[in-house]
């Protein structure tokens, strides 16, 4: 077969080969992953010997990564929260883009360049990577968060910033539009409020549709294809609306594909449905994430480091000090919390995938020297890398700084951002009923508790099931309750019992682990979808595990018992023996196949 028929395929697999073996050994080093993700695509770029992979194609896929994963920034962030975090992400990231095209501006004015390339690696620096920012919110399980619904909200303003910025670039290039010292002309402003005013005008035509149409076409569709019953046609309608809305709306509005996808994401949020979405859609969305980051690696040219290492830390610093520190001010004369105000300058301390397409464009348009690429590429690549280290300080600053400005009141106004009163996270839970999971099972679960008036809180990681809750009167706390931190929050050491009601059998397992590292004494229930999976969780601590199959094994029992003629007395007794039958069977040894392995845990939707 001719070379350039297996290239994809080859660089796809070298590409992934060696982003695992790479990210698996950074782990080892207790590096983040990232960091090997990267070098991968360092080791198959242009720049460096061996084989060389096609940076144009990385760059595609790395656009499906994108997309794949601005959709499901779309599922988890819907325009209510946008609109509550509207009043420090608007300004600040407005505030913040001028700041750091400022610091950018004057750095290339040092360098000898003009202004138009001094704006244009200005705004790359400006921008900060939403994709870098989801993997870091949630690897820290941050995502869901007050601060880091602020922080997805200022990026998401930095993104529409940029897709502007992006139509404007062109009336700068014009020759007609600058005069003899670099300015504007008549005829440049003339053309620069002509696109901006056409963007602005394509932009509302698309956000208008997309919110009066899209609520209500998407959603349907989706509910459509549930209903056809398969599982492979689901996943597709996902993928069909995120894909089709992000390229639709590049075409006929010349929006970006992350943003269009992004608003996919958002109506789908409006769904029932939309938690199936966001699972159907997550493995699709870490491989190509994976991918993006072996495309940045390739476009990297590691000799700029050699060639002129002191711009290099220049804009190092601009990226991870300046625009962090900046960011950090807007947001305290905002009156925002410390806390929050740490959490938003880690976000914007790094730069990625629309700094990449400004980088390419102005180069292009003949605004910057290659040079700016390479620079930006390297301030990229570096600022990528220290993004975990810059998360993981603030994080651990995060609760001093809080109890230094726990009487300013800026606490309280995080609460109300985060959708959730900072009482019900400051009450002190003793004795309570934890209920993990808000699908049919667990909603029954929590009803039940709070008919009987059993003190309890509910842990659901989606949005949608965690409001609908709340308005119910129901403590939630959003979070995935396996990761560290969530059982805690909701005093699982003082906790009475744990129901996990979750439908993923691995996810039911995870939690589970958990939950016994936090509390070893406390009686755990747990939903089994098969005796399998019942024996298998009653062998790793569950005090109990419910097989839907066992019950409705047991209902279907006595409905024929009634069916052939036995009263209702004589079939329950019949039913009630084979059960205590059945839980003294469970109780004893189980056989050596399942003693030994794990059965197979597929996931199961609600």
């Amino acid at each position: 077969m001719p070379h350039h028929q297996t290239e994809l395929i080859a660089m796809l697999a070298l590409g992934v080969v060696l982003a695992f073996g790479l990210g698996l050994i950074a782990r080892f080093l207790r590096l983040p992953p990232l960091i090997g993700y990267l070098l991968a695509g360092v080791a198959i770029g242009p720049n460096t010997p061996g084989f060389i992979g096609d940076v144009g194609l990385a760059g595609q896929i790395s656009e499906l990564g994108v997309i794949l994963l601005m959709f499901g920034v779309g599922l988890h962030f819907s325009l209510n929260d946008l609109l509550v975090v509207r009043r420090i992400a608007v300004p600040g990231a407005i505030i913040q883009i001028a700041g750091a095209t400022a610091m950018g501006t004057v750095l290339t004015k040092a360098w000898g360049w003009d202004l138009s390339a001094g704006l244009v690696f200005g705004l790359a620096l400006s921008v900060a990577s939403t994709v870098v920012l989801l993997r870091a919110l949630d690897e820290m399980n941050l995502l869901d968060s007050a601060n880091g619904r602020i922080a997805v909200g200022w990026l998401v303003v930095e993104d529409i910033a940029m897709v502007l910025a992006l139509v404007v670039l062109p009336a700068f290039a014009a020759p007609v539009g600058t005069n003899d010292s670099g300015a504007v002309g008549q005829a440049g402003a003339t053309n620069l409020g002509f696109a901006i005013g056409l963007t602005l005008a394509k932009v509302g035509a698309f956000t208008a549709l997309v919110l009066v149409v899209g609520r209500r076409v998407v959603p349907w569709l989706l509910k459509q294809a549930a209903r056809a019953g398969s599982r492979e046609l689901f996943t597709l309608a996902v993928l069909a609306i995120a894909l089709g809305i992000a390229c639709g709306s590049a075409e006929l509005f010349g929006v970006s594909f992350a943003l269009g996808a992004f608003f996919a994401g958002v109506v789908l949020s409006e769904s029932e449905l939309s938690h199936r979405a966001a699972t159907e859609s997550l493995p699709l969305q870490d491989a190509f994430a994976v991918l993006f980051f072996v495309s940045v690696g390739m476009l990297f040219d590691p000799s700029v480091l050699i060639r002129d290492p002191l711009a290099v830390i220049a804009v190092v610093l601009v990226i991870v000090v300046g625009k962090a520190l900046a960011a950090a001010a807007i947001v305290l004369v905002l009156g925002y919390p410390l806390s929050t105000a740490v959490i938003v300058s880690a976000a914007v301390a790094q730069i990625g995938e629309f700094s990449f397409i400004l980088a390419e464009f102005g180069v292009s348009l003949g605004l910057m020297p290659t040079e700016g690429r390479d620079l930006i590429l390297a301030g990229a690549l570096l600022s990528i890398t220290l993004n975990p280290f810059a998360f993981a300080v603030a994080t651990l600053a995060e609760p001093r700084l809080t109890k230094l400005r726990a009487g300013a009141g800026g606490d309280a106004q995080a609460g109300r951002l985060s959708g959730f009163g900072s009482e019900e996270h400051q009450r002190k839970w003793a004795d309570h009923v934890i209920v993990v999971g808000a699908g049919r099972v667990g909603r029954t679960v929590a009803a039940t508790l709070r008919q009987a008036g059993v003190p309890h809180v509910v842990i659901e990681r989606d949005r949608r099931r965690a409001e609908v809750l709340r308005d119910e009167g129901t403590p939630v706390t959003r979070g995935d309750a396996a990761a560290r931190g969530v059982l805690e929050g909701a005093r699982a050491d003082h906790s009475r019992l744990i129901a996990i009601a979750v439908p993923d059998g691995y996810e039911a397992r995870r939690v589970l682990e958990r939950a016994r590292e936090v509390n070893a004494g406390v009686e755990i229930l747990v939903r089994a979808h098969n005796d399998a999976d019942r024996m298998y969780l009653l062998s790793h601590g569950a005090t109990r595990a419910i097989s839907g199959e066992q019950n409705a094994g047991l209902a279907m029992a006595e409905a024929t018992l009634r069916g052939l003629g036995l009263s209702r007395t004589t079939a329950t007794s019949t039913v009630d023996a084979l059960q205590h039958k059945q839980a003294k069977t469970a109780d004893a040894p189980g056989s050596p196949e399942e003693m030994h392995g794990a059965p197979e845990l597929r996931p199961h939707q609600e």
